[in-house]
């Protein structure tokens, strides 16, 4: 683990109309952040196109907090940007990203920077309650059960992007640029040592969601989608099983044909074989050009090929 000597963590705060919170938020995390005076801090509040008072609220913060940037977006380009800003403009050692809305508790902090020094590279909050939506729950629940079957990675079930990560993994993670973001994803994709830190999480303090179902949804297919390429791989799967079938329904076209002519109607076997035939080549081939365009995509995400934790040479890290 790379702990650089200033001992600086950097708290990265994506802000959505979060007028109601954003004083208890700080307040807190003030708080929090005093109980390791021998840590410096920075807040690094980024305002994703609020339309609320929120900008106005970070404007008095900074004003009276010298410890508080806010990078404030020309309009809303959504929570995993405003998380990618705040990871560009962070300079710390070390780098927690948390929610505003007061879910995510201020006081855990601690608990994740325990573990950065105690060799985690990163420390992530894993929720054993929420209290949410029964409906809400069902859904998540399904929905990483969905994701730790199709990834290509292993990403942590229950975990959302409320998690601490040292400088190395901050790094390579600000070297992906890839438009559509997914950064628990990425994160579990860069490796080195990982921690769960159990918590309980609580209910908005005030406020609305900024993740409607329409957004949680594509939300989810990036996940999904960034990190697999089964879909298309179920698509060739596909293309075999109805070429099988197919191949049977040949078989049964041509038997009527021999053995119940009587009932068999003209042009019936050509036209069955002919639509049998051409429905699971097509598949098959689809298949084949969506494995094709797997590799296309995951070349064009220009993601490291590998990730060097250290090199030990002649006795020497």
């Amino acid at each position: 683990m790379t702990i650089s000597p200033i001992r600086l963590v950097s708290y990265v705060l994506p802000i959505y109309n979060e007028a109601g919170n954003i004083a208890l938020l700080h307040a807190t995390l003030t708080g929090v952040v005093a109980q390791r005076p021998d840590l410096g801090a920075e807040f690094i509040y980024v305002n994703d196109g609020s339309t609320d008072e929120s900008l106005q609220l970070l404007d008095a913060l900074a004003a009276s907090d010298p410890r508080v940037r806010v990078v404030d977006f020309a309009r809303n380009f959504g929570h995993q940007m405003a998380v990618t800003a705040g990871l560009d403009h962070s300079r710390g050692a070390a780098v927690i990203i948390m929610d505003a809305d007061m879910q995510d508790p201020p006081s855990l902090c601690l608990e994740l920077i325990a573990a950065w020094e105690s060799g985690a590279d990163v420390a992530y909050a894993q929720r054993v309650s929420r209290k949410d939506t029964a409906v809400k729950r069902a859904s998540a629940h399904m929905y990483y059960r969905v994701l730790h079957v199709l990834s290509d990675v292993d990403i942590p079930r229950n975990t959302g992007d409320f998690r601490l990560m040292d400088r190395v993994v901050v790094d390579y993670i600000n070297a992906m640029r890839e438009p559509h973001r997914f950064l628990r994803g990425m994160v579990a994709f860069v490796g080195f040592t990982q921690v769960a830190v159990p918590f309980e999480r609580d209910a908005r303090h005030a406020g609305v969601s900024g993740y409607p179902l329409r957004r949680m949804i594509r939300f989810a297919s990036d996940g999904i989608i960034g990190f697999s390429t089964a879909p298309l791989r179920l698509i060739l799967m596909t293309g075999y099983v109805f070429s099988g079938l197919a191949f049977l329904g040949v078989l049964y076209a041509l038997g009527m044909k021999i053995f119940r002519p009587d009932i068999t109607v003209d042009g019936w076997t050509l036209t069955i074989i002919s639509i049998l035939l051409m429905g699971g080549v097509q598949l098959i081939m689809l298949g084949i050009i969506g494995a094709y365009v797997g590799r296309i995509y995951s070349t064009s995400q220009q993601r490291p090929l590998y990730i060097v934790r250290q090199v030990i040479s002649g006795g020497e890290q």
